[in-house]
């Protein structure tokens, strides 16, 4: 797999046009994004459809970034298995983007998906131990099954409640198109 520095992603922003899509929720996009950057997020990736729109036969990379470099990565294994290959990761992500002082766009602030999971979670487990006590015994069941889900996500590194959530209106961009660069 291919990969570039912010810092070299940066410099050859200065030089010429690059396509560079952000694979982060819409939300944490929203809130800060490298600047050029657009919204694809991972979930909804069609890296075939995304190729024609960005590259139109110019040959040039498609630049991929994330909050730290988990889901580009990812995303560029995506492309990779589409068949296209020119494809390069962005090092550190986000994260490294905005430490390195590069240029970015600030937004709304929004509560990250992982904080959703972990207030929702909280929510039903007090909820079910709440009910088992004061209404039936058998509503300790809510509880026990928001732990094993909880178990689950941290086994699989896979999270129902987290993509459930993920699809809300709230997580998602408006018709404004306030995801779009």
């Amino acid at each position: 797999m291919q990969s570039i520095t912010v810092q070299e992603l940066a410099q050859k922003q200065k030089s010429t046009s690059v396509d560079l899509i952000d694979v982060r929720m819409p939300t944490e996009y929203r809130e800060v994004h490298a600047t050029g950057a657009v919204s694809v997020p991972l979930d909804s990736l069609d890296p075939k459809a995304v190729a024609q729109a960005m590259q139109n036969g110019s040959g040039e990379p498609i630049y991929v970034i994330c909050k730290s470099g988990n889901r580009s990565s990812k995303a560029v294994q995506k492309f990779l298995q589409a068949g296209v290959q020119n494809v390069v990761n962005v090092d550190g992500g986000t994260n490294a983007w905005v430490s390195a002082g590069l240029p970015i766009v600030r937004g709304q602030k929004a509560i990250s998906l992982e904080r959703q999971v972990r207030i929702l979670a909280g929510f039903l487990a007090l909820l079910g131990a709440v009910l088992g006590f004061f209404v039936h015994p058998y509503f300790i069941g809510l509880s026990a099954f928001i732990g094993a889900g909880l178990m689950f996500a941290g086994i699989t590194d896979t999270c129902g409640m987290g993509m459930m959530l993920s699809k809300m209106p709230w997580n998602r961009c408006g018709d404004s198109g306030s995801c779009s660069v």
